[in-house]
């Protein structure tokens, strides 16, 4: 079955950018000239999505209001005559077919996952956490499809990293079967480095089957006391297989101040408008 259908979580409380995320959801933060969620939603319809889930949480209606048509805005826009804003206003507002569901409680990944699934209604569908920003040639998630569509079973997107971060990530005990595909034997969560099975860390990019919605309602909370989806995935390997892509291009960590920081200077030095200009000032600075 084709994969329609993405679930975009954008549901945390962004402690992590206190105080600015009190009245802002961590999710609008610009990176350059465009928020975090934006980027998201670009890269599933880039990928061949054709329908967008987003699940938010209190507080985060100005996500629902960014996609939404602005007449007051357009109007002065138009009265003004700058026709490129405007009709960049206007692409934003239809870019996408874009429904939204809460997160009532903050119980994990898994659980945020769960919440979209009367919106995936049985189908599989891919699923993309904001934070990880994945600058590359073709989108991460489109060469995730296309494992899918090769082992009919799910992805998830994995990266190297170095022995210090395991207890930050869901690590996979990988066989490998194809350049920078593995099949996934087993899973853990956040494992210290010595009983960690590898070095490939699970990032923010999943394509999964539909089973894993029963499997995450009967999933136990782990790490954290929350749902961990790296757990249900443990769980699903009892009844089907579970694949994982090495990611090309670069990976940044958005959801802290340096990562947002780097990922903010790194894109906009390859700005031909704004590049030059910024690369001479980093020379005067430094």
């Amino acid at each position: 079955m084709k994969v329609r259908k993405a679930v975009i979580i954008a549901a945390g409380r962004g402690t992590r950018f206190l105080p600015m995320t009190r009245s802002q959801p961590k999710e609008m933060m610009p990176l350059v000239d465009k928020p975090l969620i934006q980027y998201a939603v670009e890269e599933a319809l880039n990928s061949g999505i054709e329908q967008v889930i987003i699940v938010t949480a209190q507080g985060k209606s100005a996500i629902e209001d960014y996609f939404e048509r602005s007449p007051e805005l357009e109007h002065f826009l138009e009265q003004k005559g700058d026709t490129e804003r405007l009709s960049q206003m206007r692409e934003i507002a239809g870019m996408a077919d874009i429904s939204y569901v809460r997160q009532k409680e903050q119980l994990g990944l898994g659980h945020a996952i769960n919440t979209a699934r009367e919106l995936v209604g049985g189908e599989p569908c891919a699923v993309i956490l904001p934070d990880d920003i994945i600058d590359s040639a073709v989108p991460c998630l489109k060469r995730m499809l296309d494992i899918y569509e090769k082992y009919e079973a799910g992805v998830i997107a994995v990266e190297r990293i170095g022995d210090e971060d395991t207890r930050k990530y869901g690590i996979i005990e990988p066989k490998q079967v194809a350049e920078r595909v593995y099949q996934v034997l087993s899973l853990v969560e956040k494992p210290e480095p010595a009983q960690a099975p590898s070095r490939l860390g699970i990032v923010g990019r999943y394509v999964l089957t539909p089973q894993i919605f029963d499997v995450l309602a009967v999933t136990p909370p782990g790490k954290g006391n929350e749902i961990q989806v790296t757990d249900a995935l443990q769980l699903l390997l009892k009844q089907q297989k579970l694949y994982a892509f090495e990611l090309e291009g670069i990976r940044y960590d958005t959801g802290t101040p340096l990562g947002w920081l780097k990922a903010n200077v790194a894109l906009a030095l390859k700005r031909d408008d704004l590049g030059p200009e910024l690369r001479e000032y980093f020379k005067k600075l430094l």
